[in-house]
């Protein structure tokens, strides 16, 4: 459940402008690793219904999105396939978070991220472990790096539809696993992913 008091109190610290950040795509075996950041302030009024991505529905994730992104600052940042293959997954999704927040209007003062500490990021930030389901402005975040990413694996689907991208959003389902022993690999797999570099030798 979110904490109201949990930015309140860098606020009462004299506080105007914090980020929250968040990413999608950590762990799919194909598509970019996205990162969402959403800037609050002591006036931003809550939007009802923010909560962890995960936990909405994706109607209400879209719904939501649309809402966070027409009221409130944000930057998206993204790593490819390629980037995570040259740097990891975790330096890679430092980066769409550093892009993320590069792309804020403005600066802001402190930056929120969930999960733990980061300094690949490259920017001072304090770290939340379920940070997603404590903070609103990282609630905020995780919705549209969620809802942007499922954005992009739709529309790469449609070029590759025996993946079932549409519905897995990348992630090893079975579908995906068969088209990939099936198929191959595509230029969007994650190569260095276990499951991707098995069936690539077959």
């Amino acid at each position: 459940m979110l904490d109201p008091a949990l930015e309140q109190e860098w606020f009462a610290r004299g506080v105007r402008r914090l980020a929250g950040v968040d990413e999608a795509g950590r762990g799919p075996l194909a598509g970019p690793v996205v990162a969402a950041a959403v800037v609050v302030t002591p006036e931003t009024p809550r939007l009802a219904g923010v909560a962890d991505s995960k936990q909405l529905s994706p109607h209400r994730r879209e719904q939501l999105a649309a809402a966070i992104v027409s009221s409130l600052p944000f930057g998206v940042g993204a790593a490819s396939p390629r980037e995570i293959e040259r740097l990891n997954i975790r330096r890679a999704t430092a980066l769409a978070m550093r892009r993320a927040l590069l792309h804020l209007p403005a600066g802001v003062e402190v930056v929120l991220v969930d999960g733990l500490p980061m300094i690949e990021i490259g920017i001072p930030h304090h770290a939340l472990v379920g940070g997603d389901r404590r903070s609103y402005a990282i609630a905020c975040a995780s919705i549209v790096a969620k809802t942007v990413r499922d954005r992009l694996m739709r529309r790469l689907a449609a070029r590759y539809p025996d993946f079932g991208w549409e519905r897995n959003k990348g992630y090893g389902t079975p579908q995906h696993l068969a088209a990939l022993e099936r198929c191959g690999p595509t230029p969007h797999h994650r190569m260095s992913f276990r499951p991707v570099a098995q069936r690539a030798l077959l």
